[in-house]
């Protein structure tokens, strides 16, 4: 069956997303219905009929409910990791499936590099201390970027856009990317990933998380550079192994660590109780030499906006692609 021979149907939104995309889905022809507060039972239900899907996050999709999506043509990501999607079972039955990794590559680079200069720069921990009354100009002496090696792994959206922000900061940029070749430019030098354990002062993550990059960044991998490093990252909580990455800080081979994500968000970060937090865990939160954001990197309000025109843009494409 051939589903994208259709006329225009419905949408459902199941999660927060900015209202130029139901405008311009309204507009292009959809008939567009908003339902954040959808259980996963609901939507198995509610996703009969609907030609189109918009989600973030919040859901698992997998083979089971692909099976039910009878008239399902698309899911559109906002955002861009889909790992959250079943994608290769959903192509067998002709789904799409659309993200919008292009919508927060700038919001993503500029976070990058605001954490490694707060980490760097001891920002967070002099702010602190001043709040509480102290004021410790020499225990807060930092670091400068000009001069230093930035290793960057994976040079897509945000890797690059990383890469153009850190330009004027006189740093020697290098990357690594096992799936890309030929993306050496003014800004990077494209590198192996030896050489990035042989150069690197400062390290950040920017790939999906896949198989692969599941737990990447683990005692072995840590052990391999030759000099210490500070780490970012702003990709995906489990490209990181939050004990390997305690291991390394304490042994000195980790400087310090800035990350916007980590790999315990999915017990919901917010309502584990201390007494059930893991050590590594707390080990961050009480580490001064470890820089935390709750994974707002690429959400900034302009990012918001840019996350889904891109989306449109794309179904809209596919859609007078092949319809």
């Amino acid at each position: 069956m051939d589903r994208l021979n259709k006329n225009y149907g419905k949408v459902l939104i199941i999660d927060y997303v900015h209202p130029v995309l139901k405008e311009k889905l309204g507009n292009f022809g959809f008939e567009c219905k908003e339902t954040v507060d959808i259980t996963y039972k609901e939507l198995v239900s509610e996703i009969k009929g609907c030609v189109g899907l918009i989600i973030r996050s919040r859901f698992r999709l997998e083979k089971d409910f692909f099976d039910e999506a009878k008239d399902l043509v698309f899911v559109g990501r906002v955002g861009s990791g889909l790992e959250n999607i079943d994608v290769e079972y959903a192509g067998t039955l002709g789904i799409k499936c659309i993200n919008s990794p292009e919508g927060n590559r700038d919001a993503v680079g500029e976070h990058a590099l605001g954490l490694l200069l707060a980490l760097m720069n001891k920002i967070c921990l002099a702010d602190s201390e001043i709040r509480q009354g102290k004021w410790l100009r020499e225990k807060n002496r930092g670091y400068e970027i000009m001069g230093r090696t930035v290793g960057i792994i994976g040079y897509g959206n945000t890797g690059s856009a990383f890469a153009q922000k850190l330009s004027g900061f006189e740093a020697e940029i290098i990357a690594y990317d096992k799936y890309k070749s030929g993306f050496q430019n003014k800004f990077v030098e494209e590198v192996t990933l030896e050489d990035v354990f042989n150069r690197a002062d400062i390290v950040s993550m920017h790939v999906p998380l896949k198989e692969e990059t599941t737990y990447m960044v683990n005692e072995e991998f840590i052990g391999k550079f030759k000099k210490p490093v500070y780490l970012i990252n702003t990709s995906r909580g489990k490209v990181v192994d939050t004990n390997s990455l305690v291991a390394g800080i304490k042994s000195n081979k980790i400087i310090g660590a800035a990350l916007d994500v980590i790999e315990y968000e999915s017990y919901s970060f917010e309502k584990l109780k201390p007494e059930k937090r893991p050590e590594a865990l707390n080990f961050l939160l009480k580490s001064d030499r470890v820089v935390l954001s709750p994974h707002v990197a690429g959400v900034t309000f302009e990012a918001l906006y840019k996350l889904a025109n891109v989306l449109y843009e794309k179904i809209e494409a596919m859609w007078l692609k092949n319809c």
